[in-house]
């Protein structure tokens, strides 16, 4: 059974930084590729970035692109975020999530039918 738990979200001032992490279980890291997805309040969840897709490098949401960094640590089975920049529009519950390292991921890796666990989810609220 595949588990997620994430942690490091938090409360911060627009501009700041937080990372994010989170512990994956359940699934080889060899098959896995792994992502961040968020969800505002009123939004739809939408895929933040995604990292280990087939024979390709991270992807990222044009929203974050530049401010985010995705990385994974494979000696731990971790998966981190790390947010630079932080804006308002920002907010949101934030979640981890893994999926099949298929070829199919090299096309598809924003996508979020790409991914088949998500974690519970950590707040990050970000005042102005």
């Amino acid at each position: 059974q595949v588990q997620l738990l994430e942690s490091g979200g938090g409360l911060v001032q627009a501009g700041h930084s937080l990372r994010l992490s989170c512990a994956v279980s359940g699934r080889p890291y060899s098959s896995t590729i792994m992502g961040w997805f968020r969800q505002a309040p009123g939004k739809q969840r939408e895929v933040v970035s995604a990292i280990r897709c087939y024979g390709r490098g991270p992807w990222y949401a044009e929203s974050v692109r530049g401010r985010f960094t995705i990385s994974v640590d494979s000696d731990k089975n971790m998966v981190y975020l790390q947010m630079n920049g932080l804006t308002v529009e920002d907010t949101a519950v934030y979640y981890c999530a893994t999926g099949p390292r298929t070829s199919d991921t090299r096309a598809y890796c924003g996508r979020s039918d790409t991914f088949d666990s998500w974690g519970q989810g950590t707040q990050v609220s970000v005042s102005s």
